[in-house]
């Protein structure tokens, strides 16, 4: 390690002591914090906040490392693994304890057991784990996740079990593309919701897990997502608000378009085609909003929190990041499933992908879209992902919302569908909605192609849409043109 990086501060990963304390228990209990959470370093003969090196005596160094040494052995259970090290600064020595992320967890100390000697690295300090942040480290020192623990006094039956099959089997076609993409989508079965740890055999029955339950019939109170929008810049005033509970893919659906309700939206033209353009990369908040609920603690008693201000978009996750993973590594594209069922799950469903890849390409999508790169925090015993606002997207004089190009509410609104047809029948009936406006004479097929979706998607809206009288056909199918009605415009 550089000078520098010793002497760079106090974080989450390093806490400094000018000298060994006499009560081991001081650094002993985060070495125990470091071993349950993401590593970290404990630097020896450096005065804490003004970062001033001191040294240890050099005739005392091997000793006083020899103590170290046995008081983390001797204290703390498991073992925890870690590495001691000397460096010399200004002809000075510190000694550097490196404790690395446990694989055993919960580690505690000895003396105190559990639950109560269990701590937690938070930033800055240690603290002593709640009961459920101890159970969540029990499930990942055991390899096991909550989604696939078998919900107690559950049951479900064979019809029940083919409904949940061919609710995902469905939405995953609704979210294929062409009908290239249709073909390679199969069947969801019993196997399938087996091998993922949505259901599972005891004594020969099948039978429901925690994720299967968020999946269906979802019954937890913490389980859902409030969204929020918010006057300035803190949670002083409350412009709207809705919490979403169900099943936890709808849930994602609501929260997302929530956002795209309150979130400004411009015009963008090529020809005689327009396409919606909107301040924030639509796709990185459906992931931000779809990782949130999927890779969220649900031992703890919050809920996932969507709040929009006018300088940015707050998505905040219940639960510290597992598995020894820091915020550099999410951003390298490096993830651990917190619940494996239900990624597996959602995966199929095609709401997320299994790569890592959705941060790296939320930092690319902000910066395509000129945007302030977003920022990735750990609050306390959560994580939280702010994404800032287009600051070249405001009202003017007049109240009128222009976008960047300089285009107008009022004109932009000959442009694109009212929210009516968005709100009651999704962004797919908007789209297409739109396109009949622009381009009467399009096909089914063309329609499909232009926003990117399949006939059968297009078929389905227009059926919504014909039958709401929102949408008619004027002529014949060959030679006819679609008309949306001015209600509705």
């Amino acid at each position: 390690m550089t000078v520098e990086e010793i002497l760079n501060g106090e974080s989450k990963e390093v806490e400094y002591k000018e000298i060994v304390p006499a009560n081991s228990k001081k650094y002993t209990k985060t070495a125990v914090a470091y071993a349950n959470c993401a590593g970290g370093l404990l630097i020896f003969g450096v005065e804490n906040n003004t970062w001033k090196v001191t040294g240890i005596p050099q005739e005392k160094v091997f000793e006083v490392a020899d103590g170290i040494s046995n008081a983390i052995v001797n204290s703390c259970v498991p073992m925890i693994d870690f590495d001691i090290k000397y460096q010399a600064i200004e002809g000075k020595t510190i000694i550097i304890v490196q404790v690395y992320p446990g694989k055993r967890r919960p580690y505690y100390l000895k003396s105190e057991g559990k639950p109560d000697g269990v701590y937690i690295r938070v930033p800055g300090s240690t603290r002593v784990a709640d009961d459920f942040i101890v159970k969540e480290l029990e499930f990942q020192g055991s390899n096991r996740s909550y989604d696939q623990i078998v919900a107690v006094g559950e049951s479900v039956t064979e019809e029940e079990m083919e409904a949940l099959c061919d609710k995902m089997y469905q939405y995953a076609l609704s979210k294929c593309r062409n009908a290239q993409e249709e073909e390679t989508v199969k069947k969801v079965t019993k196997k399938n919701l087996l091998a993922w740890g949505l259901l599972q055999m005891q004594e020969g029955k099948v039978v429901p897990t925690n994720g299967y339950m968020l999946l269906t019939n979802n019954t937890m109170p913490e389980a859902s997502i409030q969204c929020g929008v918010f006057k300035g810049t803190n949670r002083a005033v409350f412009v709207d608000r809705k919490e979403y509970a169900g099943p936890i893919y709808e849930q994602i659906d609501e929260a997302y378009q929530f956002v795209l309700r309150n979130i400004r939206m411009g015009a963008e033209f090529g020809g005689l085609l327009r396409r919606d353009v909107y301040e924030l990369p639509i796709d990185s908040i459906r992931e931000l909003i779809a990782n949130a609920v999927i890779h969220r603690s649900y031992l703890e008693p919050s809920r996932v929190q969507v709040a929009l201000y006018d300088d940015r978009l707050e998505i905040t996750s219940p639960g510290m990041l597992i598995g020894g993973f820091t915020i550099e590594d999410l951003k390298a594209g490096c993830c651990q499933a917190r619940n494996r069922g239900i990624v597996n799950a959602l995966t199929y469903m095609k709401i997320i992908e299994q790569w890592g890849s959705g941060i790296p390409r939320l930092l690319e999508n902000c910066k395509s879209a000129g945007l302030r790169e977003p920022e990735l925090l750990e609050i306390g015993g959560s994580f939280r992902v702010n994404m800032f606002r287009n600051t070249e997207l405001a009202s003017n004089n007049s109240g009128e919302v222009c976008h960047k190009d300089g285009i107008k509410k009022d004109v932009r609104d000959k442009f694109v569908i009212n929210s009516y047809i968005r709100e009651k029948f999704g962004e797919n009936a908007a789209k297409i909605a739109g396109l009949m406006c622009e381009k009467p004479e399009s096909t089914l097929d063309e329609i499909a192609e232009a926003i990117g979706v399949t006939r059968r998607t297009v078929e389905k809206q227009v059926r919504k849409l014909k039958e709401a009288g929102t949408v008619v056909r004027v002529g014949s199918n060959k030679s006819g043109v679609w008309k949306v009605t001015e209600s509705n415009k």
